[in-house]
């Protein structure tokens, strides 16, 4: 699998420079609640919930699953239209997808038929751009996500990581100002999970774009974000926004910092359930929810001594 990311300072076309220029990207979200059917058969998603993202953000939604996390990344991309309240980007109601809005999900969402070259360079067609054009941008993303060589390659014949790599250059296409991520690397493997994220967060650093992501993953939600909204179960509502205040940049090696610890263990104490939140018993730390389980398991402080098993 080819994992390299090339350096994009010298690729990247002026325009996508501008956009943090600009402060675009800028979402506000105000009293959203978003219920789906009617009468007895209505089933509220999204209680009453308001959010202000600014311009250049990477932000991560955080919450157990069936809480309402993609349905409010929906409500921005406009594939949802929210029951009561608004949702607005850069001061424009959304009332439908624009190619303002990138969005990426966790299944690669390829076009099966069309080439690699052509998956990324169908969001320009669309557009209404020349092919010349369609067909440098295409070319520029490509190399952007280390891929030029696969090119003329189907989707069925590259790895998943590469699918969703391909994924996000196609969202990046039209330079959009606000990128949603709604779990992009939960099908992936363990080592091509962290690579991926490694490679979003230098493609974020470089574009200067808002980004929106998805997960129930801790740790990745501590690795990419600026802030951690934390909501609740269904149905979900923001009970928590947490600022990461963890340097940048961040890479492999700085997961094992000490630093990484006290953040996990802030944000694992406000994501568990209020009525049976577990701590560790020698050292009272709240415990750390891997994306692996959905029980609370109890793991040693990196502070607690250890003690000997004879």
């Amino acid at each position: 699998m080819n994992t390299q990311v090339v350096s994009l300072k010298e690729h990247i076309p002026h325009r996508s420079r501008a956009l943090a220029q600009k402060d675009c990207g800028h979402i506000v979200i105000e009293d959203v609640e978003i219920t789906f059917g009617k009468g007895v058969s209505a089933s509220q998603a999204v209680k009453r919930t308001s959010l202000d993202i600014r311009p250049g953000e990477f932000v991560c939604i955080l919450g157990p699953s069936g809480c309402g996390k993609s349905t409010l990344l929906n409500s921005i991309a406009g594939y949802v239209t929210p029951s009561s309240g608004t949702v607005t980007v850069d001061g424009n109601a959304v009332t439908g997808p624009g190619p303002d809005r990138g969005m990426v999900f966790q299944q690669y969402s390829l076009f099966p038929w069309k080439t690699i070259r052509d998956n990324i360079a169908f969001g320009p067609r669309v557009a209404g751009r020349s092919n010349v054009e369609c067909s440098s941008i295409a070319n520029t993303f490509l190399e952007m996500v280390g891929l030029s060589k696969f090119a003329d390659k189907y989707p069925a014949e590259l790895s998943g990581g590469m699918q969703q790599r391909v994924g996000i250059a196609r969202a990046l296409a039209n330079y959009p100002s606000v990128l949603l991520m709604d779990e992009p690397f939960g099908a992936l493997d363990a080592q091509t999970r962290l690579m991926m994220q490694e490679n979003l967060l230098s493609l974020w650093s470089e574009f200067g774009i808002t980004v929106v992501f998805v997960t129930h993953d801790v740790d990745e939600a501590i690795f990419l974000a600026d802030r951690v909204l934390v909501m609740s179960a269904s149905p979900g509502s923001i009970i928590d926004d947490l600022h990461v205040t963890l340097q940048r940049p961040r890479s492999r090696p700085w997961r094992r910092a000490p630093s990484l610890w006290s953040s996990r263990r802030s944000v694992s104490s406000r994501s568990a359930p209020r009525a049976s939140r577990p701590s560790n018993s020698r050292t009272g730390d709240p415990c750390f929810v891997p994306s692996s389980v959905s029980v609370w398991c109890v793991f040693p402080s990196p502070r607690a001594p250890r003690r000997s098993m004879a």
